[in-house]
């Protein structure tokens, strides 16, 4: 899933000749994200538990393919129809599969083991860096990084359809009503959303701020496999902060740290600085989407899978305005600064937001 998600960052600026300007790629991005909301939505409808393990397998095939058909085409209306739909695929893998992996890791004892299931994603997105670096000196360069990403997230559902044993799904029935289990739950939905406005443009752009600057291609793929590398231990990480002082005041800490290196992203220049920078980001997103999947779970009872799917709404919405908001800034400004600023803000407020919940925690 962190392939098919987030292999457009490295691409996206090997796409430009073949006619994605900033714009353009916004509304891409965003549509992936529209995608993301809309799947979201769908996999929260009631009914779905019995079938976690083989929507979770579909999801995973439909998001490889999505990603190797990327290569097949040169208008951005497919573009953004392949990425639509890679979206919702990335949705219900990251809700079933979440559901289905944590809820049986929790029946088994080893719940501290969710934090190499969310590792995964760090481990896709510094695949994409990885496949992305051999073909940076090529034209056409951006067809053999979506077919080879493509392939290895098709080989990666086989493995996952050999790993997951095939004896039942998510247990049923938890999750319910959010607003009658905690009507605090509505204050991390928000900060959730926040969450995901705050990381995306950054997330989806920063290999663009690069080539906008004076670094090189190859400076280009070490930053962004930073952000994966940074990603693989955020949720042990972040969860053993948790541990010690409580998961809603790591999850604002984590948000603090995140808005610094958006922040960072937006005023520096050269590799070094925005390599720290990919280093707060990849840092902190993973772990914050774990933490507060988790939270909110714990807050709603039970498995948390209807609540899994509103929070995971939530973020999608939030991801879903903030390239689009991004690339129309970036061609009337000429700079990635603007909205990396006003996502850094986000960041803050959703922080602000969650503050109240704390106490619960004491």
């Amino acid at each position: 899933m962190g392939m098919g998600r987030f292999l457009y960052t490295p691409a996206l600026p090997m796409m430009a000749p073949a006619g994605l300007g900033p714009a353009e790629a916004g509304l891409v991005a965003s549509a992936n994200f529209a995608g993301y909301l809309a799947g979201a939505l769908a996999a929260s409808l009631p009914g779905l538990s019995a079938h976690a393990r083989g929507l979770m397998l579909g999801a995973l095939v439909a998001s490889g393919v999505t990603t190797a058909a990327m290569a097949g085409t040169g208008s951005i209306w497919i573009w953004a129809a392949l990425r639509f739909g890679g979206g919702v695929a990335s949705a219900f893998v990251l809700v079933m599969a979440s559901s289905l992996i944590v809820a049986r890791l929790n029946a088994k004892g080893r719940g501290a083991l969710a934090a190499v299931h969310f590792a995964g994603v760090g481990a896709g997105i510094a695949a994409s860096a990885l496949i992305a670096a051999p073909f940076v000196a090529g034209a056409e360069a951006w067809r053999q990084v979506w077919l080879t990403g493509g392939a290895l997230s098709l080989g990666a559902a086989a493995a996952v359809a050999l790993l997951v044993p095939g004896d039942g799904g998510a247990p049923r029935g938890a999750g319910g009503d959010a607003r009658r289990r905690s009507p605090g739950i509505w204050r991390l939905v928000l900060a959730y959303a926040a969450l995901g406005f705050g990381y995306v443009i950054t997330a989806t752009f920063i290999v663009a701020i690069l080539r906008d600057g004076p670094s090189g291609r190859i400076g280009e793929m070490l930053v962004w496999l930073v952000v994966g590398l940074a990603a693989i231990p955020s949720v042990w990480f972040w969860s053993r902060i948790a541990a010690r002082f409580g998961t809603v005041r790591a999850y604002q800490a984590a948000m603090l740290v995140e808005a610094a290196g958006v922040a960072l992203s937006a005023v520096a220049s050269g590799t070094v600085a925005l390599a720290l920078a990919a280093a707060a980001l990849g840092g902190t997103f993973i772990g914050l989407t774990a933490l507060g999947l988790q939270e909110a779970a714990r807050r709603a009872g039970g498995d948390g899978r209807a609540v899994m799917g509103l929070m995971t709404a939530a973020f999608g919405l939030g991801q879903m305005i903030g390239p689009a908001v991004a690339g129309w800034m970036r061609d009337a400004t000429g700079s990635y600064a603007g909205p990396s600023l006003i996502a850094a803000g986000v960041l803050v407020g959703g922080a602000m937001v969650a503050a109240p919940l704390a106490r619960d925690e004491t």
